[in-house]
């Protein structure tokens, strides 16, 4: 049975007094959800990403956290939305603190959300998440300029995993990667979601990455979903001129 973990209900957003960059946008994810939200820059795909962490108050409609709206000041609620629901961002270059062993980054939210009891849980725990994302033991003894942008990502994965989460919220995670690393890390966050019945939003201007990993597709054009539905539906026939548009800039889609 699937249970409804993140809600945006007639979501609309804007920076202080500037334009709409999201109007009306409604969309789920449930238990076991594989979602990716499409669009070319500016669509509002990244900011609607930051209201669903609750880093941004919506200016209109309700964001929900497990049937209930998203309070930032809700402390408690936060703090289960965090145990919840893990990021991965797109740079693995600056999303890793370089004064810091691995081992500590990726210790990261278990110390700051109280989910480890003690050094030995929590080594446990990190050697468990690299070798999770196919990184050696020794790997959390090195910092991050050792290692290759691909290595970088699957230790930035493995800080978002460590934690058990039951979202993995993802934006642009291969952009910045080569193409041979980019096929390595979709295949593993593909088998990571099915090994630990992760649910996966992603944010891709790349639709080669959200037909390779997302059931379902959201398509975004300047704030406002024009489409959306299972993933083979959309590509194969699209509804919306936008769909097309950004379909037809894609040389060839994966299977």
């Amino acid at each position: 049975m699937s249970i409804t973990i993140l809600e945006a209900q007639s979501v609309s957003f804007a920076y202080r007094s500037g334009p709409l960059v999201l109007r009306e946008v409604s969309f789920l994810v449930e238990t076991g959800d594989s979602i990716g939200l499409v669009g070319e820059s500016g669509a509002g795909k990244t900011t609607l990403l930051r209201l669903l962490l609750g880093l941004e108050r919506p200016t209109g409609g309700v964001v929900a956290f497990d049937g209930g709206p998203l309070d930032r000041h809700d402390a408690a609620r936060m703090r289960s939305l965090r145990r919840s629901a893990q990021t991965v961002f797109q740079d693995p270059y600056s999303s890793l603190d370089p004064r810091q062993r691995i081992g500590r980054i990726v210790a990261e939210p278990l110390r700051s959300l109280g989910l480890a009891r003690g050094r030995e849980e929590i080594n446990t725990r990190v050697r468990e998440a690299l070798a999770a994302v196919e990184l050696p033991m020794d790997a959390a003894n090195r910092y991050p300029h050792e290692f290759s942008g691909g290595q970088r990502q699957r230790v930035a994965i493995a800080r978002a995993i460590v934690a058990d989460p039951r979202v993995l919220l993802a934006d642009e995670p291969v952009s910045a990667l080569d193409i041979s690393t980019r096929v390595r890390i979709i295949d593993l966050l593909a088998e990571l979601g099915e090994r630990r019945h992760l649910s996966l939003v992603l944010v891709s201007h790349d639709l080669t990455v959200v037909a390779a990993l997302c059931r379902q597709t959201v398509v975004l054009e300047r704030g406002r979903i024009v489409e959306q539905g299972p993933t083979r539906d959309v590509l194969r026939a699209p509804e919306h001129p936008y769909t097309r548009h950004l379909l037809a800039s894609v040389p060839r889609l994966v299977g």
